[in-house]
């Protein structure tokens, strides 16, 4: 419970503490282990994934795809109840233990690497060696689209595909739209890996860093029908102003309209699958909300602002916790998913710490605090999940001298700033992603 005895500076950064300390209560309590023991169990030989059983005697393979920021920890969880040796693949974009019987690819984020093409054709080339009866169980999670890559078109290069990444992720689109593109771009998103595996039966298992009304967004949905279209990319292409700036490569099927649709619900290659939701951003949201409680705070949760534009979200956001401290002495207000960022220049940070940086502007000298980060623990190209700011921040950083906060913000260059004032929140690669969190106190 916080000591509001404190004189203000001590106040401070007792407040920046407790909101580390839910935002820690959050990753620890919505963990993909407690995950799988509520709705992963295996006895005698029988897998139970959601309300599905599967009698793992009962099929001639059993192989196991797991891919995204989460793809060692599903994996191993997997393992740990399935018992002795999996076979399968493993692609995700950091090394960890290794299974006897997977292999194993590094696969790149936020854009794809080498590695992540020869992931896609190892996955692809395993799938089709399965019969109708096999299993196939696809655990996968958040960062799986550029961890697993291969082009639809063998004629677009690796680093055509890089630089289209580049440009979606420099949008400001939300992550829906970007991946609506890299889908028909793919042999492996859109469903394409449930086809490449039809006739087997297949399941996935999903931790998803995805809106929960869009789960085939998810690492651009490999093993689920397609939700987007042609149109829908030729539009986006457009809303945004890519066309010119698009590798020739990728800019000739647009001209010519010669994008392949994706497999949609009414493909057989569905007519076998499955998919288990075992973790999502509401579940982090839950735990958050639990911790801000028993920090003694009244608590509110707001995602009403996912996906909209970091300064716009802001200003929501700030106006919902001014309306909510007028009726109560401390509040908590809680918001999930994801805000966007335009960026134009090659700074150090990312959603989260540009978020941040721009709401202390706006709390200045207020008994607020405001932390925001990536349940996955990176946000953007630095190495911090996010930060955490309150009404202090804005007179601390005039003490650094060395730059202003709004020099930081206009160069996308948040975190040297918030790292020299001690306030990033750095976790490292936490083997989850369930979406970005605020954490937004008043008192």
């Amino acid at each position: 419970m916080p000591d509001f005895s404190l004189d203000r500076d001590q106040q401070f950064r007792q407040m920046r503490e407790v909101a580390r300390e839910i935002f820690n209560a959050a990753l620890g309590n919505a963990s993909i282990e407690s995950a799988f023991t509520r709705h992963v169990h295996c006895e005698r030989r029988v897998l139970r994934i959601g309300e599905d059983l599967h009698d793992l005697d009962s099929y001639n393979r059993v192989f196991v795809v797991s891919i995204g920021k989460a793809a060692h920890t599903m994996v191993a969880a997997l393992e740990a109840r399935v018992g002795g040796t999996i076979e399968g693949i493993v692609a995700s974009p950091i090394e960890a233990a290794q299974i006897k019987g997977l292999r194993y690819f590094w696969g790149g984020h936020p854009v794809p690497n080498k590695e992540s093409v020869q992931a896609g054709a190892a996955i692809l080339k395993s799938l089709a060696a399965l019969d109708a009866i096999s299993l196939v169980i696809f655990l996968i999670s958040g960062g799986g689209s550029s961890i697993v890559e291969k082009p639809l078109d063998d004629q677009i290069p690796l680093v055509d595909i890089v630089e289209t990444y580049r440009l979606l992720v420099h949008s400001g689109a939300p992550i829906a739209e970007i991946n609506a593109i890299r889908k028909h771009l793919s042999a492996v998103k859109g469903g394409r890996l449930a086809q490449a595996a039809y006739p087997a039966q297949q399941v996935s298992i999903l931790v998803s860093d995805v809106p929960d009304d869009t789960p085939d967004a998810l690492a651009s949905g490999p093993t689920m029908p397609d939700s987007t279209s042609v149109y829908d990319c030729e539009r986006i292409v457009a809303k945004y102003d890519l066309f010119a700036q698009l590798p020739k490569t990728v800019a000739e099927l647009f001209q010519q309209h010669a994008l392949e649709e994706t497999p949609k619900s009414d493909d057989p290659a569905f007519i076998r699958a499955r998919w288990w939701t075992v973790l999502s951003n509401k579940v982090a949201l839950d735990e958050a909300a639990a911790a801000a409680t028993g920090a003694g705070f009244a608590v509110e949760i707001d995602n009403f602002c996912d996906d909209w534009p970091y300064d716009k979200a802001a200003d929501y956001l700030l106006s919902r916790l001014r309306g909510l401290r007028s009726k109560v002495s401390r509040v908590c207000l809680l918001s999930g998913g994801e805000v966007t960022v335009a960026v134009r220049d090659g700074g150090v940070g990312g959603r989260n710490q540009q978020f941040a940086l721009a709401f202390a502007e706006r709390i200045a000298n207020e008994n607020i605090t405001v932390l925001s980060a990536g349940t996955d623990g990176i946000d953007g190209n630095s190495d911090a999940a996010g930060a955490v700011v309150d009404g202090s921040t804005v007179a601390r950083a005039r003490n650094l001298r060395d730059v202003t906060i709004q020099q930081a913000l206009e160069g996308f260059n948040a975190n040297p700033l918030l790292t020299s004032l001690g306030d990033t929140v750095v976790t490292g690669p936490t083997g989850n992603n369930l979406r970005d969190l605020r954490i937004l106190l008043a008192y």
